[in-house]
């Protein structure tokens, strides 16, 4: 466990020294940089870590039988070509994974940078975007990546931007496309045409990507009911900064009214997969969709030092109970949930290669 809790301490240190900085220079400081790297090395140069290990190294084998085309043809291309790459290169799922990383942390640091306090963005991350998420499900921890960095665009109205990210996104994980009518619906300016832009490209994104996949989820998660471990606790953990944010969002001095949009409908996404989990059969699916909805505890969580500070300047007991908070819910994961013996110990590359315990 002392990588996990190491790189958390790193990032709590740089969470209390950004207090000192005006909140202009906490996202050009170099220590920011610092940080979002060595989480990408932590991330990608893993070993035999997370729950789909062997899944993942299915992939990169199977690329040994198939040309670029029949590669194309699989789902998730982008994913996929990473693996391709990979194996014409005879490198080893090690390159897909840091990879994988580089493109994830990129999209996190992207994301934080826009937010008051970033490195208490990347603090809040670790204990689940980053060790589960990340190190577990690394196709939508890219989506997410890009997903994070779309969010970064929209707020610069660099709309072909976030359109081109959320495309990269879908092409990394399929489910990504959920999050397009989350961001149409958030423009307060040409509404209508807004709604049927991005309306027109979640249709497409669907067809091409997501529509013969439909049956396999339905009957892989909804009809034979799989449930997730530990959803509830998950889902309760986007909850939390979503109620915060519907009841005190106002108080977030936001760039504009599309942001605040965007994060409210952020917020009632993340509070609907708490009755979901109950209607719908499966708790898996409710679970995994969930995923693209975590940036909010980053983005309320940074905020709320600000938001709850005198006069916007930081208030030191909100940033320790953010540190606490965090720190809880990393211990209680790595200790208690029900597959994190597949997290622990860490082993990394080159080290952990040919060891018996690999």
């Amino acid at each position: 466990m002392i990588p996990y809790w190491t790189i958390f301490a790193f990032a709590a240190l740089l969470s209390l020294r950004d207090i000192s900085l005006p909140v202009a220079l906490r996202g050009r400081a170099a220590h920011l940089s610092v940080i979002v790297i060595a989480v990408a090395l932590l991330v990608g140069l893993r070993y035999d870590v997370g729950g789909d290990w062997g899944s993942y190294q299915g992939y990169l084998f199977q690329m040994r039988y198939l040309d670029f085309f029949e590669m194309l043809e699989k789902k998730d291309p982008g994913y996929q070509l990473l693996n391709y790459i990979a194996n014409a290169l005879g490198a080893g799922i090690w390159l897909v994974n840091l990879a994988s990383a580089a493109i994830f942390c990129w999209g996190l640091w992207r994301f934080a940078r826009t937010l008051p306090s970033p490195s208490l963005a990347v603090l809040v991350a670790i204990p689940y975007l980053v060790i589960v998420v990340a190190m577990g499900y690394t196709r939508q921890a890219v989506a997410i990546g890009f997903i994070m960095a779309a969010f970064a665009a929209l707020r610069s109205n660099r709309f072909l931007t976030v359109a081109a990210l959320l495309l990269l996104a879908v092409l990394f994980h399929r489910t990504a496309v959920i999050i397009v009518p989350i961001i149409a619906l958030s423009r307060a300016n040409n509404r209508g045409l807004s709604i049927a832009a991005f309306g027109l490209l979640a249709v497409v994104l669907y067809y091409v990507f997501l529509d013969d996949a439909v049956d396999s989820l339905v009957t892989n998660y909804v009809e034979r009911s799989y449930d997730s471990t530990g959803a509830m606790i998950r889902i309760t953990m986007n909850a939390i900064p979503a109620a915060l944010f519907i009841l005190f969002g106002r108080r977030f001095p936001l760039a504009h009214e599309d942001e605040y949009k965007l994060w409210r409908n952020m917020a009632f996404a993340a509070l609907a997969c708490v009755p979901a989990l109950f209607l719908v059969g499966s708790t898996t699916v409710i679970d995994r969709l969930a995923l693209y909805v975590i940036p909010i505890q980053l983005f309320v969580l940074s905020w709320l030092p600000l938001v709850f500070g005198r006069n916007l300047q930081d208030n030191r007991p909100m940033v320790a109970a953010v540190l606490l908070y965090s720190a809880a819910i990393q211990f209680v994961w790595l200790n208690f949930a029900g597959h994190s013996d597949e997290w622990v110990p860490y082993r990394f590359y080159p080290l952990a290669v040919g060891s018996p315990s690999a």
